[in-house]
């Protein structure tokens, strides 16, 4: 699995443009938390769908950014969490020990 780091709300905005072309998912990721670690390996050994990019946010490290992804896509703030961004908006969103890729795959396919 390739991801991509989210670290700007630059990189945030750009990402929900790509999201009108390709889907976008970004993974929010606590360093502190083995549930999160449990499920970023999870995800690094499935099978990746080709026609969706990964981005991946410490949250411990870029907080604000966290919060700023809830605002803009109106989602509840959850670690760790998965949202999928298509046409602009979240439209799938899961957490804690309930994000496969599988279901993420599903909602693209």
């Amino acid at each position: 699995m390739i991801w991509t780091i989210l670290t700007t709300e630059e990189q945030l905005k750009s990402l929900v443009e790509k999201s009108h072309t390709r889907p976008q998912v970004i993974f929010k990721h606590s360093t502190r938390c083995s549930i999160s670690s449990t499920v970023k390996t999870r995800l690094e050994r499935s099978s990746v769908p080709p026609d969706i990019d990964f981005h991946f946010l410490d949250l411990i490290a870029y907080r604000s950014l966290s919060n700023k992804i809830a605002d803009e896509l109106k989602v509840y703030h959850e670690s760790p969490q998965v949202l999928l961004l298509k046409n602009g908006d979240c439209i799938f969103d899961e957490s804690h020990m309930s994000i496969y890729m599988d279901d993420i795959a599903a909602q693209v396919g």
